[in-house]
């Protein structure tokens, strides 16, 4: 490793199991196995990102729903005074 990449690397030691190794050296060639795990906690996190994100945003849309439902339900009879106005007088 030259000078530039300690730079931007920097070494740990990690413990894996006999069998996530043997995943991992079929997956990517023998010598890129540090660049294999980046890209795949990379990958990892921005998922985790997405997901969590998705759920937060189906956790609010059902918060949201039952006051959308009370605003729409209160706005009916006003809209449909301004499009009917001729089924009013009826």
């Amino acid at each position: 490793m030259n000078r530039a990449q300690t730079k931007t690397r920097q070494r740990v030691n990690i413990t894996l199991s006999p069998e996530t190794l043997r995943l991992i050296d079929r997956a990517t060639d023998r010598g890129n196995r540090s660049g294999f795990i980046s890209q795949a906690v990379r990958f990892y996190a921005r998922q985790l990102g997405k997901n969590n994100l998705r759920q937060q945003l189906r956790e609010r849309a059902i918060v949201r729903a039952e006051h959308d439902l009370a605003t729409a339900q209160d706005w009916f009879p006003l809209e449909n005074e301004v499009w009917f106005p001729e089924e009013k007088s009826i």
